[in-house]
């Protein structure tokens, strides 16, 4: 059943897997929702798949440029007049062993993923503290676990780690609630995977991260959850 609020969400990297799981579940927490791509047609579509035109804006925006950021959050604000939530979503993944690792690869790694991350909340960052609001980062179990041809993405979410526990303790004295999630295998178009419902039935589904944000903006003021890991139950 979908409740009421006047709160507003911006989820960055929305049109598709994580990004739109997590957009569904607080449309239907009753929050207004925008969604960010570097795609106008994707953040249309998105938007429209979403159903709710009166609560979901579908914005084309680049979180490796900050004037695009911040034009999207003053898009937000003109039409709602807040934002409450930021899900810095949007991310990629760039895999290969360090001698094949190509310098333009590495900086689109870094560029959307953490700095992309940095960009995000600056441009949103005073409106979420004046609504003593929350920030989601999506980090992954590769900001902690290194693995084989993973040089860039594993040094672009070890630092996102780092970076939002960081921020968590800078916001906390605002009443801001800053969380890094950690997904292990996700069923998405990730890396450029096409999802099978069928072959993906074991992993995380996107729905259930959209219900873990949501499930996390219902604790109480006085718990912050900072840091949360994510896995499969029965991992192929």
């Amino acid at each position: 059943m979908t409740t009421t609020t006047n709160k507003v969400a911006l989820i960055t990297g929305g049109s598709k897997g994580i990004g739109l799981g997590i957009a569904e579940a607080l449309l239907q927490a009753g929050y207004k929702v925008a969604i960010t791509s570097r795609s106008a047609e994707s953040a249309g579509a998105a938007a429209q798949q979403l159903g709710d035109n009166e609560n979901v804006l579908g914005l084309a925006a680049d979180v490796k440029d900050l004037n695009s950021q911040q034009q999207a959050v003053r898009e937000i604000l003109d039409k709602w007049g807040r934002i409450d939530v930021l899900v810095a979503n949007a991310g990629i993944g760039t895999f290969a062993p360090i001698d094949e690792l190509d310098e333009e690869a590495w900086h689109d790694t870094i560029d959307t993923n953490l700095t992309g991350v940095f960009y995000s909340i600056k441009a949103c960052v005073e409106e979420i503290k004046r609504n003593e609001g929350h920030i989601f980062t999506i980090s992954s179990l590769a900001g902690t676990n290194f693995f084989q041809n993973g040089a860039a993405y594993n040094a672009s979410k070890f630092g996102l780690t780092g970076f939002t526990q960081a921020v968590m303790l800078d916001l906390r004295k605002y009443n801001v609630k800053v969380c890094t999630i950690m997904p292990g295998s996700v069923a998405t178009h990730f890396n450029e995977h096409t999802p099978d419902a069928e072959k993906d039935a074991w992993k995380i589904q996107p729905e259930d991260i959209g219900q873990l944000v949501s499930d996390l903006l219902k604790m109480h003021p006085r718990t912050l959850p900072s840091k949360i890991e994510v896995r499969p139950t029965l991992p192929k």
